[in-house]
């Protein structure tokens, strides 16, 4: 009987390193503290200690690493450098990171559904493609010198072309006959080199593809299968679908899904597969960090493995570029709940057993497969998972718990009449310069240094100081800052019983920017108010009305590692019923705006425009059921950042925020045509100060945008704010920049007509 292995093999690793070595190596560089040669150095250990991790896999990734964005490194690698950089007298490292955060910087946005960015290619009708694999091959020579079985890491021609950007209209498919060659070279100089295996990424295939795209892969595929070397065609992210059988037909010799998210492909994958193809399965989840339950996955791969024997492939479902490096370092966290949990290195081992179990049969690993099945059913029975009084109180809401009291031409007549606000009222987003002081103070209560008591004292300081800044710039609507809190989600997860929180679990975000997301384990719980004190005294100290600033539960969702366990809406429910009650609490108080940001309720949306629909209306539903418990007379503002509105206007407005604000200052208010043109019937804070840019804009800048605004959205309904908050910028910045912004709703007040003020306002 001939015996079948199974080969492993990984799609990517993490970057940034167990301690962000990158992320430090790369600031000092951008700080001209260190060489390039220094950062080179860096670089070279990180990949050394990665490969050492992954040295049990078969196929070992290779090329996947990068300085900044691994889209902006295709970019590079295939000439495709926009002209405005082309001439700059640097190096091509400082080139790289010109395109990368300079000034005239490449667009940035999600790579697909996750929380990672990339820099936008782009096309126009003289783009010309020139190979320069210079990076790729070095990393390649490394691995080979270390004797790595490297499988090098590429993305795909067709997925590069769709993640593009026409600046001239051109379409990115009529580029293809010229990118083709490009990528033909590159195969050939990888085969000359020695590599057998390349792994080509196209994840576009999760998408809905249109006629032509779908067509143009055909094309690709047909065109490089004279290279002499092995394709491993990845996708990720999602499933097949109509895609499964373009998939599996494609002329290359081997195919890795997303079974974790697509287990529903596979059975009719394995139908058309051909018989000599290798197919990769995904069975370790790469996006979140819950460990696989082991013998449930063997229980469905046995009879698979039986089926392709040597050409079953076992990976995570996609790079582990999106989860922590190690959980080994966590010497903080619960016990129990470290059990439940595997980073970046523990899927990998977990891939191994699965491995080892098929090819030598469950008893070669029966301790792990037990202390893995101890493990999934302690998590599984836990009672700080499952909180019986939680469900409850959600079993329990009425019907219409998510739906204001008056309609918002009722509404807005009581809310004039109480703020008083004048025409334009001006406002920002919530946060205010997160100043060095602030840091050191909240870093001093964290490790002990000082006490609770201090530590208050220490940060009404830092908020007075910001309520007289916003008096004397004579703001409208004021915020107290934000100085206690260290990030928009983190702070209110860590007020919330269901999370828990790591000390080293960084991912990488883009370049050196890291987010530690919250982890969500459990039924969620709102123990005590958790801003109302904050926010009384920062109301205490003015006339003026101070918002309450919460996060909303579609973000708090979104921007944590949530818990697998139950579906995602459920648990965003949850969210929802925990900050309804410290919106309560806030107008209970006499807090009389609240603003519930909801800045990732787009990015949420699945990768396929069918399921939008589903998702929505959960999302919608969650910030109903947060925002709407108040009385009238209390004024809701929701915050979102820059997004295409244009296909979910009609959720947008059945969120039913009195107010809402968004970032259009980079787009010159073209965003908000979406608004007119769907007649959106709620106010508006269109963004006319680009908080991301450190450049002040004048009064001039600001009133010209905002009666740019004005021709699409009436100006009783008009606010004016920058597009985001604060945070980020310095004190020196911020007060010319608001100072302009509140001169230019003064002049706007002076030529809008007094028929058009708001009603129970004068035009101050």
């Amino acid at each position: 009987m001939t015996h079948h292995k199974v080969t492993t093999h990984n799609l990517g690793f993490p970057r940034i390193g167990p301690n962000r070595e990158l992320k430090f190596a790369l600031e000092a560089y951008w700080k001209d503290q260190s060489s390039d040669d220094e950062l080179d150095r860096i670089a070279a250990q990180l990949r050394t200690q990665n490969w050492q991790w992954q040295n049990k896999l078969d196929w070992t990734p290779v090329g996947e690493f990068s300085f900044y964005d691994h889209v902006l490194d295709t970019s590079f690698m295939l000439g495709n450098i926009p002209e405005r950089f082309r001439t700059l007298p640097k190096n091509e490292l400082d080139r790289y990171f010109q395109v990368a955060r300079g000034r005239a910087a490449g667009e940035m946005t999600k790579w697909f559904d996750t929380n990672y960015h990339y820099i936008v290619p782009e096309f126009n009708r003289s783009t010309h493609f020139a190979l320069n694999a210079t990076s790729l091959l070095k990393q390649i020579e490394q691995a080979q010198t270390e004797n790595v079985r490297a499988k090098p890491v590429i993305l795909g021609p067709v997925t590069y072309l769709a993640l593009g950007k026409s600046t001239d209209g051109v379409n990115p498919l009529d580029l293809l006959e010229s990118l083709l060659p490009a990528y033909g070279e590159l195969l050939n100089m990888l085969a000359a080199k020695g590599i057998e295996w390349v792994q080509i990424d196209e994840p576009i295939l999760v998408t809905e593809l249109a006629p032509e795209w779908t067509n143009a892969l055909s094309i690709a595929y047909h065109t490089l299968k004279s290279a002499p070397i092995k394709i491993l065609l990845a996708t990720y992210f999602g499933s097949l679908q109509e895609n499964a059988y373009l998939a599996a037909n494609l002329p290359v010799a081997g195919l890795h899904v997303d079974a974790v998210r697509g287990r529903n492909d596979i059975t009719p994958l394995l139908n058309v597969l051909p018989q000599h193809r290798v197919l990769s399965l995904g069975v370790i989840d790469g996006r979140n960090i819950w460990k696989t339950d082991l013998n449930a996955t063997l229980d469905w791969l046995e009879p698979i493995a039986l089926q392709l024997g040597n050409r079953l492939w076992l990976a995570p479902s996609c790079s582990l570029l999106h989860v922590p490096v190690d959980l080994q370092k966590e010497t903080q966290l619960d016990p129990d709940l470290v059990t439940w949990l595997a980073f970046a290195k523990q899927k990998l081992q977990e891939l191994h057993i699965l491995a080892e179990a098929l090819n030598n049969g469950r008893h070669a690993v029966a301790s792990f497969l037990h202390e893995n099945q101890t493990a999934v059913e302690s998590r599984r029975q836990s009672s700080r998972v499952n909180n019986p009084v939680v469900k409850l109180a959600l079993a329990n809401l009425a019907p219409d718990a998510g739906t204001r009291q008056s309609t918002y031409k009722e509404r807005v007549t009581k809310q004039s009449a109480r703020l008083n606000l004048p025409l334009f009222p001006t406002t920002t987003i919530g946060s205010f310069p997160q100043t060095k002081e602030i840091r050191r103070q909240r870093k001093a209560f964290r490790q002990k240094e000082i006490d609770a008591i201090t530590y208050k004292t220490a940060m009404q300081t830092e908020i007075a100081s910001c309520i007289k800044e916003q008096e004397a710039l004579e703001l409208d609507v004021l915020v107290h800052g934000e100085a206690e809190r260290n990030d928009m989600v983190e702070y209110f997860a860590e007020h919330l019983e269901g999370f828990a929180f790591s000390q080293y679990g960084w991912v990488q975000s883009y370049g050196s920017r890291c987010v530690k997301p919250p982890i969500l384990y459990g039924d969620i719980q709102r123990p005590k108010a958790m801003t109302v004190e904050w926010i009384l005294y920062a109301q205490s100290l003015t006339q003026r009305p101070v918002k309450g600033m919460l996060t909303g539960p579609v973000t708090l969702l979104n921007w944590s590692f949530v818990r697998n366990d139950q579906p995602r809406a459920i648990t965003c429910r949850q969210l929802a019923l925990a900050m309804r009650e410290e919106v309560l609490d806030l107008e209970r108080a006499g807090i009389k705006i609240i603003q519930i940001d909801e800045a990732a309720l787009r990015e949420g949306l699945p990768l396929r425009k069918t399921q939008w629909q589903s998702y929505l209306n959960w999302a919608i539903e969650a910030f109903r059921l947060c925002a709407n418990s108040v009385q009238d007379e209390t004024q809701i503002h929701t915050h979102m950042c820059y997004s295409e509105f244009n296909d979910i206007m009609p959720f947008i407005a059945q969120m039913d925020a009195d107010v809402i604000t968004i970032e259009t200052s980079r787009s010159n208010m073209k965003l908000l045509e979406a608004f007119k043109d769907f007649s959106y019937p709620n106010e508006i804070g269109p963004g006319v100060y680009d908080i991301h840019s450190p450049a002040v804009p004048d009064t001039a800048q600001m009133t010209a945008l905002m009666e740019k605004a004005a021709q699409y959205i009436p100006a009783e309904r008009l606010w004016v704010n920058p597009d985001c908050g604060l945070k980020t910028r310095q004190w020196d910045e911020v007060k010319p920049a608001l100072l302009a912004l509140v001169q230019a709703a003064q002049s706007l007040r002076q030529s809008i007509p007094q028929s058009q003020a708001r009603a129970g306002s004068p035009v101050v």
